[in-house]
């Protein structure tokens, strides 16, 4: 009995050190880009992390909602920002398939909804209540929209039910797609030269804030349940009658077969953990200060070895 355990220690060291040397598969990892520019950044950010300790990247554009189909199958390695209200939904049918992994949540918190400037205050009292804004629906009415509020919301893909929303809560608001995160920018810089009112959608951790004051619009609270039960919200007869959740998570995804095939890097992807102020940044060096995505995500590593740095060791 002594000697055969003596045998299983030894196999559970091989075992041990196995582990502890296994290498990286020198195949490329794919990260998936997507039309916002954190996410563009970030994932950059988090490939230059992973080629420095000796992985091989490479990124393609994917759809935002089927990413994570892509990542059950393995055409994507990993997804860097799997935000709540708008991709969670997806998130959750990837996971209950099976072939994609929860690698962790971020430290930032993340909110999406509909957005107004101050301005809009000094045309429609009692913003940023929700009841407030559609009282005031006809001073956001555009040629297009036949007398109702314009609501500009995200691109077509981000599938954020605002129509639904409109409907549930008998709004008197047209919804007008937004072709890209950069439409939406665009949109208040235009307004914000004479004020006039308008409501988009918009997110926070990004840019907007240290540019623009504003709110989000205050609907009823969100729900468990809000997208399918109807019984439970302030309408019986729908659903997507709230708002979004308040204070939403940042995730990150990855495919199943990351960690045994690339164990050292799936290691560093569960670290990674950015914070609101930083993926601003990232926004920001792209839609402010018109750098190109690559360029941004070097001078982040290069400005910031003490933050990632450790999350390689």
């Amino acid at each position: 009995m002594k000697h055969r355990s003596i045998l299983l220690s030894g196999a559970a060291l091989l075992a041990l050190c196995s582990a502890a040397f296994a290498q990286d598969s020198t195949d490329s990892m794919t990260i998936g880009l997507h039309d916002w520019s954190s996410q563009i950044v970030d994932s950059r950010v988090v490939g230059g992390i992973l080629e420095s300790i000796g992985d091989k990247v490479e990124y393609v554009t994917t759809d935002s909602q089927a990413v994570y189909e892509s990542i059950r199958l393995g055409d994507v390695t990993l997804e860097t920002e799997v935000w709540e209200a708008t991709f969670g939904a997806a998130f959750k049918a990837a996971l209950a398939k099976g072939g994609i992994v929860d690698a962790g949540t971020m430290e930032a918190v993340t909110r999406e909804e509909w957005w107004i400037p101050d301005w809009d205050k000094d045309v429609c009292p009692g913003l940023p209540d929700w009841k407030a804004l559609n009282a005031c629906a006809a001073k956001f009415a555009t040629p297009e929209t036949g007398g109702k509020g314009r609501y500009l919301g995200g691109p077509v893909d981000w599938q954020m039910h605002d129509g639904d929303r409109i409907a549930a809560l008998g709004m008197n608001f047209t919804l007008v797609n937004a072709g890209s995160a950069s439409a939406l920018w665009a949109e208040i810089a235009a307004a914000s030269k004479d004020k006039r009112p308008i409501v988009v959608f918009n997110w926070t951790p990004n840019f907007i804030d240290a540019v623009y004051k504003g709110e989000f619009v205050e609907f009823p609270k969100y729900f468990d349940g809000c997208e399918t039960k109807p019984e439970l919200g302030v309408n019986p007869n729908a659903t997507y009658d709230c708002g979004f959740p308040g204070n939403g998570y940042l995730k990150k995804a990855a495919w199943a077969g990351m960690e045994k095939k690339w164990p050292k890097a799936y290691a560093v992807l569960k670290k990674v953990n950015f914070t609101n102020p930083q993926l601003a940044e990232m926004a920001k060096m792209v839609d402010v200060d018109g750098m190109e995505p690559e360029d941004a995500a070097k001078k982040w590593l290069a400005a910031n070895e003490a933050v990632w740095k450790p999350w390689t060791e």
